[in-house]
């Protein structure tokens, strides 16, 4: 297991709003992730602030007096980072930094920080980097105070340029070469993919945190980074894997998340190739999490940008071991059933029957029903590999179930 630096966590405050599109419970799940991104980036939430409003406000995103009172605390209790749950416009940002003066981040800026902090290598760097200047060139003007003052001096009368115009031409240019190195990245890892020979890939996705590189340890016996932290993998890990003596490629890819940046999905596309190019998808779905149902559709939602929605695809629902239902008192007439109440036997009889044999469940840490898994992997990777080369027949045979 590789060590992770200790780090020095910062007071911070959330802020989040409830909309005619957001509730008061869906507001409470996102600022859960939110804290949750946040404690992975390295703050410590110490207070969260909400707000009732039909859209947000053009110019601070909550009303006045609810940012009086953010004010207020952030003084008096020496926050040092205040977070909100939605992208900020550069005029917000702005205009917030003027009244609490303290560090202002959005979830997207968040995100950004939290991938620059995980990416170990080049391909990966040079990806998070184009997103963060991608997200940061509309908001020059709100993060140095030098760059609205003209030049001056010798050899600078007359028209010239603007500091903002001088840092906005180098960071274009600086997206620009940024694009052309991923390209040339592009090129050679195409070029090895297309040197891993015919065997059948398959690939990990799902959201972030569901286990997929503690289900890649077990099954490639490998050791990918694993913790309980949000994108703990950026970058793509493939191991040749053997289930009986059938090999096939197996791929770990970078998680996914609600309201993931437009500049992360577009930068992160290429990492995506391993999913687009993969013969088979293994959904991994965390079970024991509230919106776990939230999660396959944010999942889905990304697989469907990429086009990958039509590929077979086992749905792997992990950390049965974690899985807990709520129950309701027989006396009580007044509380009506809901998922959260579903025993995982009652969840098998749901929407994930009609799944069938695609539908497994696991518990990849303490190695639960790994046998079933193995056994459904192999079957599938077989009847893939059997169509590709019908000559192969013969080397592998069926599972015969008992």
């Amino acid at each position: 297991m590789l060590e992770r630096e200790e780090i020095a966590y910062e007071k911070t405050v959330l802020i989040g709003i409830i909309t005619k599109h957001q509730d008061a419970e869906k507001l409470d799940e996102f600022l859960d992730e939110l804290e949750f991104l946040t404690y992975t980036a390295g703050g410590e939430v110490v207070k969260r602030f909400t707000q009732k409003m039909d859209m947000p406000n053009s110019k601070t995103f909550i009303g006045t007096g609810k940012m009086e009172d953010v004010r207020a605390y952030v003084e008096q209790h020496d926050i040092g980072t205040v977070v909100f749950d939605d992208e900020l416009s550069p005029g917000q940002l702005r205009n917030i930094e003027r009244i609490l003066k303290a560090k202002i981040i959005d979830r997207t800026n968040l995100i950004l920080d939290i991938f620059a902090q995980r990416a170990q290598t080049s391909y990966a760097r040079t990806q998070v980097e184009l997103a963060q200047y991608q997200y940061l060139l509309p908001r020059l003007t709100g993060l140095w105070t030098h760059l609205e003052r003209q030049r001056g001096g010798i050899g600078m009368r007359g028209p010239g340029e603007t500091e903002i115009e001088t840092d906005r031409r180098i960071v274009r240019d600086r997206i620009s070469l940024l694009k052309k190195k991923l390209l040339t990245i592009d090129k050679q890892m195409a070029t090895q993919r297309g040197n891993r020979g015919k065997l059948v890939r398959v690939a990990l996705v799902g959201y972030t945190n569901v286990g997929k590189s503690t289900l890649m340890n077990v099954v490639a016996k490998s050791e990918v980074f694993a913790e309980n932290k949000l994108f703990a993998t950026l970058d793509t890990t493939v191991r040749k894997v053997v289930i009986g003596n059938l090999p096939f490629l197996l791929s770990d890819t970078v998680g996914f998340i609600r309201k993931l940046p437009t500049q992360l999905v577009e930068s992160f596309k290429s990492t995506l190739d391993e999913v687009r190019e993969a013969d088979l998808l293994l959904h991994v779905v965390d079970i024991s999490h509230p919106q776990f149902e939230d999660h396959i559709a944010s999942v889905n939602r990304i697989l469907d940008e990429i086009e990958c929605t039509d590929k077979p695809t086992i749905m792997v629902f992990n950390k049965i071991d974690a899985y807990e239902h709520e129950t309701i008192d027989k006396d009580d007439l007044t509380t009506e059933k809901t998922g959260a109440h579903y025993t995982l036997e009652e969840w098998k009889q749901t929407w994930m029957s009609r799944i069938g044999d695609n539908a497994l469940f696991i518990s990849a840490i303490n190695k639960g029903n790994i046998d079933e898994f193995r056994k459904r992997v192999y079957k599938e990777v077989r009847d893939i590999h059997v169509t590709r080369f019908p000559y192969n027949n013969f080397l592998y045979p069926e599972i015969v179930e008992e």
